[in-house]
This record gives C-alpha cells, sequence and structure tokens, in this order.
C-alpha cells in the first residue's frame, strides 16, 4: 500500500503551526525500544495524536539487547525486518554507521536542517553524525547524578554536599554502613558492565579513544586513576556487585544507600519504587580531586529512521515532535525522568519545579545544569571491542592479576589496538 504524502517542506511548515495533520491519508509507523524509554514514547503519543490524528504510533517494548541484536542481524541482512523507527543508544551508534551505512536514512533529506541540529548539544550529535550526514535524531541525555536515600544519609550524619570527592564516598559509606545494617553504600555490575569506569572516566575527561576516535585513552593518567579508584571503593566494600534488576530490586527493598547513573534512572528510582517517595534525593557526583570536575553523561538514546522504510515522512513527522519539541521532551521528562537533550527543553518551567517524589527537591535544575560541562566521549565503531577488553582486564585486575592498574590498562591498550588497528596514543 503507498500513501501520498506532503512534500518536506510542506510537512515542516505544517508541524510548525501545529496543524492537526500533515499526511493526507492515515498511516502506521512501528518504533523499536525499550523499557522506560518505550513507556516515554507511549506517553507522548497522546499530545502527538492531538496534531496528528492520521499517524498511528506503534512503541515495540523488545527489551534493550534485543533492539540492538536484532537491529544489527537486520542491517547485516541489508535491513530486511526492521521497523519504520529504532532506538539507537549513542555509546553504540557508530557501530551502525560505520558497518552499515546504507541501513539508516539521512536524515536531512527528510527535513533536520542545520538549524534544528543546533538545537541540540554538541556532544550528543558527536556520535550520531557520520560526516555531514546525520543518521539519528539526539533524544535524551544520561548526565551522571547520586541518586542517594535521604534517610540512611541522615541516620549517619551525613551531609550529601560533604561528598565531593570519591575519598569523600568511600569514608560516608563506611559511616552510613555502619549506621544502617544490611545496607551496602553503592552497587556496580563489575561481571556486565563498564558503566562506573566509563562514568568516572568521562568526568574526568578520558575514556576509551580519543574525541576524535583516531587514537586510543583508556591508559592515559586519569583513566589510570579511575580504575585505581574503583579497585579502591570495591576493596573498601563501598561499591557491591550487582546487576541492574539487582539494583532496581535493592532499590524497592532498601537495601541500597546510593546508585550513580545518567538522570534517566530517575525514572527507574520513582516507577519501580513508588511506596519510597519523599525518601530519595540526588547530588552532584563526586570528583578524583578536591575542585576537580562533577559533570559527566552515560548512556542516552537517539531515534533513527530505517532506510527501508515505506513511512519515512511519518516516522519525520513523529521524531521532529517527540524530540525536536518542548511538548514532546517534557512530556517524557515528567512522565519517566528521559532527560531531555533539546536545549530550549532546559528552560521550562517543569525543571525548576520542586519534585515531590525527590522530597521537594528541584532536581532537575540541578541535574541538567551538568549538562553544559559534560566533555563529549566516542563511543566509535569499535565500542564493542573495546568494552570487552576492558571488562576481561578489570575482572582480572580486581583478582590481582595485575600489579597495578597502568599495567591493567596498558595491556587492555594493547589488546584494543591489536582488535582495532588504532594507534595507542602518546
Amino acid at each position: 500500500m503507498s500513501f501520498k504524502f506532503l512534500g518536506a517542506t510542506a510537512l515542516v511548515a505544517a508541524f510548525g503551526m501545529g496543524s492537526a495533520t500533515a499526511l493526507a491519508q492515515p498511516t502506521e509507523i512501528t518504533i523499536w525500544s525499550w523499557d522506560i524509554a518505550a513507556s516515554s514514547l507511549k506517553a507522548s503519543l497522546e499530545g502527538f495524536n492531538k496534531q496528528f490524528p492520521d499517524i498511528k504510533v506503534n512503541v515495540q517494548d523488545l527489551g534493550n539487547h534485543q533492539v540492538f541484536d536484532k537491529t544489527l542481524a537486520a542491517c547485516a541482512a541489508g535491513g530486511d525486518g526492521l521497523p519504520d523507527v529504532v532506538t539507537i543508544e549513542n555509546y553504540k551508534a557508530e557501530i551502525f554507521w560505520s558497518r552499515f551505512p546504507d541501513c539508516f536514512t539521512n536524515l536531512k533529506d527528510l527535513g533536520y536542517t542545520s538549524d534544528i541540529q543546533a538545537k541540540f548539544p554538541d556532544f550528543k550529535r558527536t556520535e550520531l553524525e557520520a560526516g555531514d550526514v546525520p543518521y539519528a535524531m539526539p533524544w535524551d541525555s544520561g548526565p551522571v547524578a547520586v541518586f542517594y536515600r535521604r534517610d540512611y544519609y541522615e541516620k549517619a550524619g551525613v551531609d550529601p554536599k560533604s561528598i565531593t570527592t570519591w575519598d569523600d564516598f568511600i569514608a560516608a559509606g563506611k559511616k552510613i554502613a555502619a549506621a544502617n545494617p544490611s545496607v551496602v553504600m553503592a552497587q556496580a555490575d563489575f561481571n556486565g558492565d563498564s558503566e562506573w569506569f566509563r562514568m568516572i572516566s568521562n568526568e574526568q575527561g578520558c575514556g576509551f579513544f580519543s574525541a576524535d576516535g583516531q587514537t586510543i585513552t583508556i591508559n592515559q593518567p586519569t583513566c589510570v586513576a579511575t580504575l585505581e579508584k574503583i579497585k579502591q571503593m570495591k576493596d573498601a566494600s563501598t561499591l557491591t556487585a550487582a546487576n541492574w534488576d539487582e539494583k532496581v530490586q535493592a532499590n524497592t527493598a532498601g537495601t541500597v544507600a546510593s546508585q550513580l547513573y545518567g538522570g534517566w534512572y530517575e525514572g527507574t528510582v520513582r516507577t519501580n519504587s513508588p511506596k519510597l517517595a519523599g525518601k530519595w534525593g540526588v547530588y552532584l557526583m563526586p570528583s578524583l580531586a578536591p575542585n576537580g570536575p562533577h559533570a559527566a553523561n552515560v548512556g542516552g538514546s537517539s531515534l533513527a529512521i530505517s532506510n527501508g522504510s515505506q513511512n519515512k515522512k511519518a516516522a519525520w513527522t513523529y521524531l521532529n515532535y517527540v524530540l525536536g519539541t518542548d511538548e514532546g521532551q517534557i512530556t517524557m521528562l515528567k512522565s519517566f525522568g528521559l532527560v531531555p537533550s533539546l536545549l530550549s527543553a532546559e528552560k521550562q518551567p517543569f525543571v525548576s519545579e520542586p519534585q515531590s517524589y525527590w522530597g521537594g527537591q528541584a532536581i532537575w535544575a540541578d541535574i541538567l545544569g551538568t549538562l553544559p560541562k559534560v566533555v563529549a566521549s566516542r563511543g566509535t565503531a569499535f565500542q564493542g571491542d573495546a568494552d570487552g577488553i576492558y571488562k576481561a582486564t578489570q575482572t582480572k585486575y580486581f583478582a590481582g592479576g595485575y600489579p597495578d592498574a597502568k599495567a591493567a590498562l596498558d595491556d587492555a591498550a594493547n589488546q584494543i589496538a591489536s582488535a582495532t588497528g588504532l594507534p595507542i596514543a602518546q
């Protein structure tokens, strides 16, 4: 079945005026997503369909890993089986652009102009564009913060404002664990994820690769200091091992005092632990040194339109609404804590309002206030290789397999160089 669409210029014009419809005939688009991201997209549909009642949006919640695996397999098969729109995590995005440049649509062809691109921060766009081709539109950001239990900290006499370094975090963890039996300070997925390393190293301006993606930087001094500090936290029992599901369970069960994650984790805490309203708060992530940086990004996604979609203009109409308008972005922030990447949305009144679940704290002003300080970090096309090598190296280092963190990350850098052909930065 074919559909007659307005031209791209007319479509954008109609969209900008809030027209009730941009398409001549009804159509349906399908989106692959997961968890609260999928729920957020569903929450946007009421507002979207008031303006575009003839576009039905079918959001399928497949799970994070399933979306990545199914998309990778479909792109390898020439795009066969892809939906109209796919959710793609930023740090994995370059895997698709480099391996399958024809799998997704150049959004410029649909109306994604330079003026619209400029509405998003550079660090969010870095991994979504290959040369001058934007393959995906920025969705949510992941400005890192510490989500903490107010009651547990207060019982231990710990003021979160006093925690400015990771050494402070370790000292506070000991007090909190002593004052709250069976409660751990924080959790990290040591077996299945590199999350804590990626968050703290990004805070320090380091990562697996350089900002231009041309050299390996995982063994640079600030990355080494990051791994050393994570091991210190583990050895001090400040960090204990837990995967995603175990963390969510610990939040609800009240057996953890803090979680370090991107701002999108707000929705995970609030929707999974509704009975704990008022007991949680937020503070900025600590730094490695006094007066050090307190901003990083982890996670955050984008939406891309498959090249084989028969409904590209309808898909673009939805993307432009849900990601390119304050209304779309704030709806998702209110409903499920998806942090806007759209710069104008950060100025909306809701961002500065006290949030009852979070003890009346205006958490979004605090979290989004760190965005201008985030250093761009590249996943590159070799993200999977580097991440796998790092996780194996971390496990070996924690088990005493290296004399120190520098030796561990030197080994990781050499392995990444062998796997990718990229040089190690000097």
